[in-house]
């Protein structure tokens, strides 16, 4: 080669590198500037619809738990059913703590669908920059306590149970209103009460639809639908110890097990979770497309933080601190894989604690065993289609890490489900007190109840898990509560 072909070679290497090297740098400026547009997004503004009006009305029906006084909220809701001949029966656990169920009979026994949503909510803290209970509206977001936990689910899920009264229409099938109270704490005064108290609430029920699940948004796109299929499960419990000495001393012992990645392993939901999430991820793509490889050639630890809570179970322990008759206390908080025991996790912790001096206390909540759902389900697909011809995309399954509602956590054999799914968007909102983010309910629980009364849900191929299982919310859009 001459010299002055070389020189040419060189020149343009040079320049493939230096092209290259731009290309990549205005790639990665665009990346930033919408990452910065999206933090500066500002929604559309929309219509005040009645849906949303009567969102804000049942958002100044004050449900907060505790004290809880939810036949408040079970009489709004009763009120609203009686409009269209329906006639809901308020249960009541104990004095005030109540829950409201309507049935609507349909032609054929079973297969029933449940729209299941819950009436109180957690105590408003923090600075508000509305009244928590006024139902104000903000750009697009109705503003309050309860609006996307779980108000405006339930407000969707009570138009899409009217809207089949009003039609006159019978169903192929039972539909199944319930609207449960104590659900932000144990439970113990609602759906677990019920259970034990009311089985017949649940006569034929096989798919519940609830809420639960994340969908991502960036403006005014979608870019993951998610339909939840299973969560894990948690057991709040105190310890207790004569000594300040021997809490600590067992809190350095549980440290190793906050997040212990040697005992991860991979359950067939959260499988399909990674392998449908991993095409929606800039990084980490390759390591969760197919986690058995990953696993296999020992590279758990490039699984992030947050993917890898799904595959173990952790533990959490606060302070310790002066316990009311005596002695030292410590609240421990375990969440479990679904498929635990909780007992076996107390014995394990009991086991852990006893060479410290320490026992087990008084038990807050314990929760499961909660199998995931299988997303190769009628109902799953049908959620999937109409994700994709509403949105344009492809709604996925999603499992949570934390957070399980009461409804899945106490578990009988009394009511199985098909799938479940909810969406919360994450785009616009600055303020998470708003509780709706830039998003609201929409008409997705319409759709599912109707294609349901028109006998176009048909039975599982697969076994029903023997559990009770919740499904969530169809969708969530930027739309207000507007269904």
């Amino acid at each position: 080669m001459t010299s002055r072909a070389r020189e040419w070679l060189v020149a343009s290497i040079v320049l493939l590198v230096v092209a290259a090297g731009a290309i990549t740098a205005y790639l990665y400026n665009q990346k930033l500037r919408q990452d910065r547009d999206a933090l500066l997004y500002l929604p559309k503004s929309s219509p005040i619809t009645p849906s949303t009006a009567l969102l804000q009305r049942y958002i100044r029906v004050k449900t907060v738990n505790p004290p809880g006084n939810e036949i408040e909220g079970a009489r709004f809701l009763a009120g609203q059913l009686a409009e269209v001949g329906v006639k809901g029966e308020i249960i009541e656990a104990a004095p005030g703590r109540a829950s409201l169920y309507a049935r609507i009979k349909g032609k054929n026994p079973g297969n029933a669908l449940m729209l299941l949503n819950h009436i109180d909510v957690v105590p408003p803290t923090g600075k508000w920059d509305r009244p928590p209970f006024s139902g104000a509206v903000m750009i697009n977001m109705v503003y309050g306590r309860g609006t996307a936990d779980m108000k405006g689910i339930a407000i969707c899920e009570l138009q899409a149970f009217r809207d089949i009264a009003r039609s006159g229409r019978v169903p192929e099938h039972d539909l199944v209103f319930l609207a449960v109270a104590d659900e932000e704490r144990s439970g113990t005064l609602g759906m677990q009460w019920l259970l034990d108290h009311r089985p017949d609430v649940f006569d034929g029920v096989r798919c519940v639809i609830n809420e639960g699940g994340v969908t991502e948004m960036e403006h005014e796109s979608m870019r993951y639908f998610g339909i939840e299929t299973g969560s894990k499960l948690a057991v709040d419990l105190d310890v207790v110890a004569p000594s300040h000495e021997s809490l600590l001393g067992l809190r350095r012992a549980l440290e190793p097990y906050i997040a212990p990645r040697e005992t991860m392993r991979v359950l067939p939901a959260v499988r399909e979770f990674f392998a449908a999430v991993a095409p929606t991820r800039r990084e980490n793509r390759d390591v969760l497309r197919d986690i058995d490889a990953t696993m296999k050639i020992q590279k758990g630890w490039l699984v992030p933080a947050n993917y890898a809570e799904l595959m173990m179970d952790g533990i959490w322990m606060s302070g310790a601190e002066p316990a009311v008759n005596g002695g030292f206390k410590m609240r421990v908080l375990m969440r479990n894989l679904p498929d635990e025991q909780p007992d076996d996790r107390i014995a394990w912790l009991s086991g852990m604690a006893k060479p410290y001096g320490v026992r087990i206390g008084e038990i807050h909540e314990k929760q499961g065993p909660a199998l995931p759902s299988t997303a190769d389900t009628p109902l799953f697909r049908l959620i999937a289609t109409t994700a994709h011809r509403q949105y344009r995309v492809t709604a996925r399954p999603d499992v949570l890490p934390l957070s399980p509602t009461a409804a899945r956590g106490e578990s009988s054999a009394t009511v199985c489900s098909l799938t479940r799914s909810t969406s919360f968007s994450r785009s616009a909102s600055t303020d998470p007190m708003s509780a709706s983010g830039s998003t609201g309910s929409s008409r997705g629980s319409f759709f599912c109840a109707k294609s349901f009364a028109a006998g176009h849900l048909s039975p599982p191929d697969t076994n029903c898990q023997a559990i009770q299982e919740r499904i969530g919310e169809i969708r969530q859009t930027r739309r207000h509560a507007a269904c």
